[in-house]
């Protein structure tokens, strides 16, 4: 996660929530899963194998990628 954002899961709202200084950002349940996983130490291959094992899918490297690259450019990730 980039500096200033905290993930979170936000019961009332039944989903993770991505939190920041001006405000929150309400996360779909995939978008969630991913960033959940966003350690600072598993690498994206990383994830997408746990994300493809808890889920019993495969191929969703692409999907996972797509999602990190627009996080990076909304600034909520820092992809070393």
């Amino acid at each position: 996660m980039a500096r200033g954002f905290r993930l979170q899961w936000e019961e009332a709202q039944g989903c993770h929530v991505l939190l920041y200084p001006e405000g929150m950002v309400k996360l779909n349940r995939s978008a969630g899963e991913i960033l959940a996983r966003c350690t600072g130490t598993a690498s994206v291959a990383e994830i997408v194998a746990e994300l493809e094992a808890a889920f019993g899918a495969t191929g969703l490297q692409g999907d996972v990628e797509r999602f990190l690259d627009m996080a990076r450019q909304q600034r909520w990730v820092e992809l070393a």
